[in-house]
């Protein structure tokens, strides 16, 4: 405001001590209200810029609180400061608006990822002691070991150098040989920090198979996975996750749920809820998977779980019409509850797509469990697993007269509870013609 008053001062000097032949009066007071509105404006908008500017540095230090408190004014506060805490107040408030709108929210309601339905490798580190070697995997290279993260077991990828990550190959039985059918699926959980860091899934083994019949195995193939998106290869497709961009910043650290299908030559792959490649054609045989994890910062670790390659099957309509059922291991549950996993929907929305271009279908929802634990305590709980799937099912548009939900615990064994694999093999929802 002094500005403004010495301003208008200066003018007024100005007009005594010119002849009001040599100066129009009215001119001159117009042109000293226009040049003040002006010198206001641009404190105003100083002020603005230097509020967006420390939001978007708090943003980009990943200072999540000082997002959420955007809004609050000090209680304290000079009465000659509430015009202007008001106009700051107001600026931070809408930013904060323009980030929370932009941060993308799961609903899976679209996801169409069916996981295969015979279980080649399970690993969701039951058992594992801390501090040890994964005992489901191998090491390629790095530093890795099992640990407790998050309250859960996990395989955590250790700072080994200047780069850190490190890679491990699944530990299957003549590891050597093509043991990747034609369709296929991979899952796991990765944990993102609040830095850069990526995770890699190779197409073969990178410690076994070696060239044989003058092919090369195709270990350097891969898939690399960020916080918010995923490259096949370099430079030859890369997507971002809904709602980002590689210049839009997310320092949130994050669990992401990563999922990737082969069919014959196509392959798709998912992270949450949303697909983000999608290739026609991968141009060779896929003989083996290896995880890696590579850390570009040097000072974040990762983080992985529950990692599962299934062989894929015909359509599941298909399976119904030969054997009046289908199986599946695709819907998954939290370990010794009914709350359905948020991955699980690609399956479940497969079946009530199935139901509702099939109205004349009818079904008994069966759930099924491994033979961990006690015998009532499973059948209870097989019984809440069914009648959950149901209640999804219902949810989603399917009508209840057209379901019925049943448990039979650890009672129906699809086969041995003597491995990882067999144990997910028999943790089973099926779909039986009523």
């Amino acid at each position: 405001m002094t500005q403004k008053f010495n301003l208008i001062a200066f003018c007024f000097l100005l007009i005594a001590t010119t002849s009001y032949s040599q100066i129009d009066f009215n001119k001159v007071m117009k042109n000293v209200k226009k040049n003040a509105e002006k010198q206001i404006e641009k404190r105003i908008e100083q002020k603005a810029d230097k509020t967006v500017d420390k939001a978007l540095d708090k943003v980009e230090d990943g200072a999540d609180n000082a997002v959420k408190g955007i809004g609050k004014k000090k209680e304290n506060s000079k009465e000659t400061e509430n015009s202007e805490e008001s106009t700051t107040q107001e600026q931070k408030a809408t930013y904060s608006e323009q980030v929370t709108a932009a941060k993308p929210t799961l609903t899976w309601a679209k996801y169409d990822f069916v996981p295969g339905t015979e279980i080649i490798f399970e690993d969701n580190q039951e058992g594992e002691q801390n501090g040890e070697f994964p005992s489901k995997w191998d090491l390629v290279s790095g530093s890795i070991e099992n640990a407790q993260f998050d309250n859960q077991n996990v395989i955590y990828f250790i700072k080994c150098n200047a780069n850190g990550g490190g890679n491990i190959v699944p530990m299957i039985k003549n590891p050597q040989l093509d043991y990747l059918p034609e369709q296929f699926t991979v899952e796991f959980d990765a944990y993102f920090g609040e830095k850069s860091s990526n995770y890699y899934v190779y197409f073969a083994d990178t410690k076994n198979q070696q060239k044989t019949d003058n092919t090369m195995r195709p270990d350097n193939k891969w898939i690399r996975f960020g916080k918010n998106g995923g490259e096949y290869e370099k430079d030859i497709e890369r997507k971002f996750y809904l709602g980002f961009s590689s210049a839009k910043p997310d320092n949130t650290a994050k669990w992401r749920h990563i999922a990737i299908s082969f069919n014959t030559r196509a392959l798709k792959a998912y992270m949450d809820d949303a697909r983000i490649l999608n290739i026609p054609n991968l141009g060779y045989n896929p003989t083996g998977i290896s995880l890696a994890y590579h850390n570009t910062g040097g000072t974040v670790v990762g983080y992985v779980k529950n990692v599962r390659i299934a062989k894929g099957a015909v359509p599941l309509y298909d399976k119904f019409l030969t054997n009046g059922k289908f199986v599946t291991t695709g819907i998954k549950f939290d370990i010794n509850k009914a709350s359905i996993k948020p991955e699980s929907m690609g399956t479940i929305n497969y079946v009530v797509k199935m139901m509702t271009d099939h109205p004349e279908l009818k079904f008994s929802v069966e759930g099924h469990t491994d033979s961990d634990g006690d015998v009532a305590a499973n059948q209870k709980l097989a019984e809440a697993r069914a009648q959950a799937v149901v209640e999804a099912m219902t949810k989603a548009g399917i009508s209840a007269n057209r379901l019925t939900s049943k448990g039979h615990g650890e009672s129906k064994p699809m086969t041995a509870n003597d491995t990882p694999e067999g144990k997910a093999q028999n943790r089973r929802v099926e779909f039986v013609k009523i």
